[in-house]
Order: structure tokens, then C-alpha cells, then sequence
């Protein structure tokens, strides 16, 4: 998602954009779409009739969908459940101009020899991720009420940052928000969706993916959480750096 510090969308354009799938929301299963690692496939085969994680992203977004992603990897793999083998875990392009090497791009390098979906690079083509013409990504997203909209201008995609929990047959169990998974609910959450339940989904998503908003000079929520996360981190550094310092002072003084 290039240049997403110059969002030039209308606010009218960005309440545009959510996901409220129907009480009973199925995907179609029979979708055409080329998996990165694998080639040809279909939506079905790739969701592998198991409980499916579906993470739809715009590949050439570094900003967020990036740290979306690992942050899903990561809630996934503390719950002890592996990809491929008793889950699915299935990544869909929203932009049909992406190919494959982007889907790869996304999926494999994040410098410390793990995918950034947070399972071994040896491990990573239990991931799937999914690149589709223009037809089958509006039919998909149709199914589960997802709205997005691209900004021509800037070359990126305004959408709800959002994880679609799904059933063995393909049904919404549930909507998840990427940045509030822990290991423990989402562990339970793909365990009812792998039985058939889910919750009522009468809440509308709005945590958008799209940077910074021109229109009221400030930045999305999603977007402010990240920066708040990162400084967080930094401070905590920081602290950690200070008490070492302090302590190694102190040692020396003593000695």
C-alpha cells in the first residue's frame, strides 16, 4: 500500500468501507484463484474443510498489513494449533493486480528465518495465500460483506482490518480484529467455529486499514495503534537501557 501517508479519499468514500456479513454468510467455495506457492486452485480447496482463519490484505501494503499479519501469526501460533493440519489459514489479495511474487513478498522475509504469518519458512506453504482476478475477489467479498475502496491516487486500498473466522463448510462464524487476538480466545473461537458455531455478527467492523486521513489530519485508528504499540516498545527499550546503565554504575562505584 504505497504512499499511504497522502490518503486523498473522501470521508463519504471511508464510511463506505466495513464488513457485515448476513446472519448466515457462506464463501463461495468454488472460486478460482492462484495460490502463491501451488498455483490453481479454489477457494474450498485452499479453506481445506477445516476451521479457516481468512485474512483478506493488500499485498504491496508494508505499513499495515504487514504487521497485521503478524500479529494474527502470532495470536495463531499460541494456540497450539498448526496451519494446514488442524486449521486453515488462508490470505486473499484485494487488489487483482498483485500476482503471486507480492503474495511471496508478504508471506516469506521477515529477516529471522520465520514467515511473517509466524510459522517456520519450512512450514510457510501451509499458509495459503491466495491471488484472484478481479471477478472472483468482488464475489468473494460480496459474500461476506466486505467493503473496500482504492484510492486510484495513492495506489492503495482503504478496507476493514479484519480476520473472518470460517467453518468447515465455508459459513461466517465469526469477525476478529487482528490487533485484539490473543492465543487463548482465538484457540477457542476456531475450536466452536470447527463445530459449526459461531456469534451473532450484528456489530459493524470500522478499524480501518489505510494510514493517514487527510480529510480530519490525523491518523486511522489501526494506524494509531501500531504507532502506539511501537512506542510503547521504544519507551520500554528505553527504561530497560536506563536501569542496565544505572545497575552497571552502581556495580563499578562499588568496586
Amino acid at each position: 500500500m504505497p504512499g499511504a501517508g497522502l490518503a486523498r479519499l473522501a470521508q463519504n468514500d471511508l464510511a463506505r468501507v466495513g464488513v457485515t456479513p448476513a446472519s448466515d454468510a457462506r464463501v463461495p467455495l468454488g472460486l478460482a484463484f492462484t495460490d502463491a506457492e501451488s498455483g490453481p486452485t479454489t477457494l474450498g480447496s485452499a479453506l481445506g474443510e477445516r476451521a479457516a482463519l481468512l485474512l483478506p490484505v493488500d499485498y504491496t501494503c508494508a505499513n499495515v498489513c504487514d504487521p497485521m499479519l503478524a500479529m494474527t501469526g502470532a495470536a495463531l501460533a499460541a494456540t497450539g494449533l498448526a496451519p494446514g493440519r488442524d486449521v486453515s489459514f488462508v490470505l486473499v489479495g484485494l487488489d487483482p493486480r498483485d500476482d503471486v511474487a507480492a503474495a511471496r513478498r508478504m508471506l516469506h522475509d521477515d529477516g529471522g528465518g520465520r514467515s511473517k504469518a509466524g510459522v517456520s519458512e519450512g512450514s510457510v506453504s501451509a499458509v495459503r495465500a491466495l491471488v484472484g482476478a478481479a471477478p472472483a475477489v468482488a464475489a468473494l467479498t460480496a459474500a461476506l460483506g466486505y467493503r473496500f475502496v482504492v484510492d486510484r491516487d495513492t495506489d492503495s486500498i482503504a478496507h476493514p482490518a479484519a480476520a473472518i473466522l470460517l467453518t468447515p463448510e465455508g459459513r461466517v462464524a465469526r469477525i476478529l480484529s487482528p490487533l485484539a487476538l490473543n492465543g487463548r480466545d482465538l484457540r477457542l473461537a476456531l475450536i466452536e467455529a470447527g463445530e459449526g458455531r459461531g456469534s451473532t455478527l450484528a456489530d459493524r467492523l470500522t478499524l480501518l486499514c489505510y494510514g493517514y486521513d487527510a480529510v480530519r489530519g490525523i491518523y486511522t485508528p489501526l494506524i494509531e495503534r501500531i504507532l502506539s504499540l511501537a512506542a510503547a516498545a521504544t519507551v520500554l527499550a528505553i527504561a530497560l537501557g536506563v536501569f542496565l546503565l544505572h545497575r552497571r554504575g552502581r556495580g563499578a562505584a562499588g568496586s
